[in-house]
């Protein structure tokens, strides 16, 4: 787990008296990495009594033409650009803004794969 609640120190270096303990709502968890592969999920519970389902393979993407407006459930082969970083093109890692190989062409994700629990993407460059 990780904490996101205030650092110890001060922007000048010195230590900062808390007046309190961590809380539950200020521990985060550690970031979810998706890549391509046979499609398998991870049911989180979250706080306020709710789900989030998030990616950690999948092979699969909706993929929309935008000329069209159609939306086709395509395999996705690999990870061709990610902006994010340089390092998920060759770790296949599946982000919102990387570019990926399908079927019907080239496709840049829009939706985040590691919190919503699906893969959508956008045809580019036709």
């Amino acid at each position: 787990m990780r904490y996101q609640g205030n650092s110890v120190r001060k922007a000048t270096g010195g230590r900062l008296k808390h007046n309190r303990g961590k809380r539950k709502f200020e521990l985060g968890r550690d970031i979810t990495q998706p890549v391509i592969g046979p499609t398998r999920n991870k049911i989180v519970n979250v706080m306020g009594n709710g789900t989030k389902v998030k990616v950690l393979k999948e092979e699969f993407a909706n993929v929309t033409d935008p000329k069209t407006g159609k939306t086709q459930r395509v395999k996705m082969t690999t990870v061709t650009a990610n902006p994010a970083n340089k390092n998920f093109v060759r770790r296949n890692i599946l982000t919102r803004g990387a570019v990926v190989t399908t079927e019907m062409g080239k496709a840049k994700i829009t939706s985040r794969p590691g919190q919503d629990g699906d893969v959508n993407a956008v045809l580019i460059g036709q």
